[in-house]
C-alpha cells in the first residue's frame, strides 16, 4: 500500500492579509466577514489551507505583528466567535486554517509591558522583557549597537530612565525568552487555538527569540545581517542561536498532541544547513525556503536554489516549502520585470520607473507559476498573486503605514505596495474589495485585474491558477521527487513520478518542446515554448 503523505506536505497554502482581502462591514478595512464571504472562491480556487496573517486585537502600528491579545480578535476585524465559526466553514469547504504566532515581541499596549512599564526597574515584571541600563554618562546611550531591522537603534528608553530591546519597531518589545512564564504563555496560546479548531501556526521570525547572554555588541558588520537579508554568522547574539531549537522542540511536542497539525517558521537562514535544523523530525514541520525566494530569473541559478534546499531539507527527512511573495516583500510580477541587478528595494525609492517591463514581469510571473506548482512539496501563495498583481508602486508618502518607512528615515519605502486591497470587481466602489474605500488606495485601472475580469477569461492568470491548482492535485502531489532531463541552454526540464514533466523557457528565443502539452503559461509558437514561459508536458 503506498504511503499516505501528511496533508501538510503536499499542501497549496493561501495567504490572507485579512485587512486587504475582503471588507464585509464598510469600514474599509478586510474582516472575518469578508474572508468568510470568499470561501467558495478559495475553495474553486484549489488551495488546501489557509495562513491568516495576525488578526488579533492590535495597535496596527506594524501591520497586526504588534500583538496585544493573542487569545482575542481585533473588533476591527470581528470577534472570537465569529473567528471559531470561519475557522469551522473553511473545514466544510475543505480548507484548514493556519493563524499567525508572533512570538518574538508584543505591542506596547499587551498587558505584560504595560505592567513592565508601571512596575518600574528591577521588577519581576520587566524580567518578561528585555531591560537594561544605558551606556555612556547617566546611562545616556542604548545599552549596546544592536540595530532595529526597520531602522535605528534596536533600544528605546523607558521615561525611568532604563531601556527595553526592540529588533523591531519601538511599540514591539522583545521577550525574554528564558523566563519560564514567556515560555508557558506560548504553550498556553498553542493549545487555546488548536482546541478552536486551527490547523496549525506559521512562526513569525523564527529564527529570533534567544538573545545572547551578556548582550554584547556585533559590530558593523553583524550589524548589516538584518531579518530580510538572511543571517551568515553562526555565531550572532540575536539571529539564529542554537537555544532557539530546545524552544522550538518544546512547540512541536505540544502540536504532537494534536492530530494533524503543523508549524511552519519564517527562518531567514541562508546557511542551507543550519536551515535544516529547524526542520528535523522534532522541530518545524516546514520553513520557508529562501533560497528559491531570491533566486533571479536564471535557469542554471534557479536550478542551484532547488537542488540545494531539497538536498538541505532532505538530509533530516523533511521537503521543501516553496513560496514567491508574501506581505513582507515585493511582489514578484514586479521584481520580475526589472533588469538583472537592479535591487528592487532601492529600485521602489526612487529608481527609474522606465526600467520597468510590466509585460515582461506577467509573462515570467506566468512561467514561474507552473515552476513553482510543479515542485515537490508544498507552496505557499500570497493573495493576489493568483490575480497577477504587481507592487503598487506610487503609493504617496502621506498613506504608508509600515514603520520601515519612518524609521529608515524615509529611505526605504517600505512594504505597503504588496498590502493594496484585493480588487474583486471590473467597476464599483474599491474595485469590489468594500463599500466604502480602502485603508490603501487602489491604483487607476486596478479593476482591470479583479477577479470578475479575470472569471472564466480564457488565459488569464486566475484560470491559469486555477487549472494548475486541480491538476497538482490530480497528478503532482503524490511523490516527492523530481528527475532532471537535459534541456537546451537557458531552460530547465524535470520529470516527476507521475510521468509530468515540467519544462520552463528562461531565455529570449522559442525552444522545441517534445511530448502532449497538459498546460502551458502561453500559446505554443510553431510548435514551440515562447521565451519567458513554462509548459508541463506528458
Amino acid at each position: 500500500m503506498a504511503r499516505v503523505e501528511p496533508w501538510w506536505r503536499t499542501a497549496a497554502v493561501y495567504q490572507v492579509y485579512i485587512r486587504s482581502f475582503k471588507d464585509g462591514n464598510g469600514d474599509g478595512a478586510g474582516d472575518i466577514a469578508g474572508l468568510r464571504s470568499k470561501l467558495a472562491y478559495l475553495r474553486d480556487l484549489g488551495v488546501d489551507a489557509l495562513w491568516i496573517n495576525p488578526w488579533y486585537p492590535s495597535p496596527l502600528l506594524d501591520g497586526g505583528y504588534d500583538v496585544a491579545d493573542y487569545r482575542n480578535i481585533d473588533p476591527r476585524f470581528g470577534d472570537i466567535d465569529e473567528a471559531v465559526s470561519f475557522i469551522a466553514e473553511a473545514r466544510n469547504h475543505g480548507i484548514r486554517v493556519l493563524v499567525d504566532l508572533v512570538p518574538n515581541h508584543t505591542s506596547w499596549e499587551h498587558e505584560w509591558f504595560e505592567a513592565a512599564l508601571a512596575a518600574g526597574p528591577g521588577s519581576p515584571e520587566r524580567e518578561r522583557y528585555h531591560f537594561r541600563q544605558g551606556s555612556g554618562p547617566g546611562g545616556s546611550e542604548p545599552p549596546n549597537d544592536w540595530q532595529s531591522v526597520f531602522g535605528g537603534p534596536a533600544w528605546e528608553r523607558a521615561p525611568d530612565g532604563e531601556w527595553y530591546l526592540h529588533l523591531f519597531d519601538i511599540s514591539q518589545p522583545d521577550l525574554n525568552w528564558e523566563h519560564p512564564e514567556v515560555r508557558a504563555e506560548f504553550h498556553d496560546i498553542l493549545r487555546f487555538w488548536l482546541e478552536r479548531g486551527a490547523s496549525g501556526f506559521r512562526v513569525d521570525v523564527a529564527h529570533s527569540l534567544v538573545k545572547e547572554p551578556g548582550y554584547p555588541d556585533v559590530g558593523d558588520e553583524a550589524n548589516e545581517q538584518h531579518l530580510l537579508s538572511g543571517v551568515a554568522s553562526s555565531r550572532h547574539p540575536y539571529w539564529d542561536r542554537p537555544e532557539i531549537h530546545d524552544i522550538v522542540r518544546g512547540w512541536r511536542a505540544t502540536l504532537d498532541e494534536y492530530p494533524e497539525t503543523m508549524m511552519v517558521a519564517e527562518a531567514w537562514v541562508f546557511d542551507l544547513e543550519r536551515f535544516a535544523d529547524y526542520v528535523r523530525p522534532d522541530e518545524y514541520h516546514q520553513a520557508f525556503d529562501p533560497g528559491f525566494l531570491e533566486a533571479p530569473w536564471n535557469a542554471e541559478e534557479m536550478r542551484t536554489a532547488i537542488d540545494e534546499s531539497m538536498k538541505a531539507v532532505g538530509g533530516v527527512g523533511s521537503i521543501p516549502t516553496w513560496v514567491l511573495s508574501n506581505h513582507d516583500l515585493i511582489r514578484h510580477a514586479t521584481r520580475y520585470a526589472l533588469p538583472s541587478g537592479v535591487d528592487p528595494k532601492a529600485w521602489l525609492l526612487d529608481g527609474d520607473r522606465a526600467l520597468m517591463d510590466s509585460p515582461l514581469g506577467e509573462r515570467r510571473a506566468r512561467a514561474v507559476a507552473l515552476l513553482l506548482l510543479g515542485l515537490p512539496g508544498s507552496v505557499y501563495l500570497y493573495q493576489g498573486e493568483e490575480l497577477g498583481l504587481p507592487e503598487v508602486t506610487e503609493l504617496p508618502p502621506e498613506v504608508l503605514e509600515d514603520p520601515v518607512w519612518r524609521r529608515s528615515g524615509h529611505n526605504e519605502k517600505g512594504r505597503d505596495g504588496c498590502r493594496v486591497p484585493i480588487p474583486w470587481t471590473i467597476d464599483g466602489a474599491s474595485s469590489g474589495f468594500g463599500s466604502n474605500g480602502s485603508w490603501l488606495p487602489q491604483p487607476d485601472g486596478w479593476g482591470e485585474r479583479s477577479v470578475e475580469a479575470q472569471d472564466g477569461t480564457a488565459g488569464s492568470m486566475l484560470e491559469l491558477y486555477r487549472t494548475a491548482l486541480h491538476l497538482r492535485r490530480e497528478h503532482l502531489s503524490s511523490d516527492l521527487e523530481i528527475d532532471w532531463l537535459d534541456s537546451p541552454p537557458e531552460t530547465l526540464l524535470f520529470a516527476r513520478g507521475s510521468g509530468v514533466r515540467c519544462f520552463v523557457n528562461f531565455g529570449s528565443d522559442p525552444v522545441p518542446i517534445e511530448g502532449d502539452v497538459l498546460l502551458a503559461s502561453l500559446d505554443l509558437e510553431d510548435g514551440q515554448l515562447p521565451p519567458n514561459a513554462s509548459a508541463w508536458l506528458r
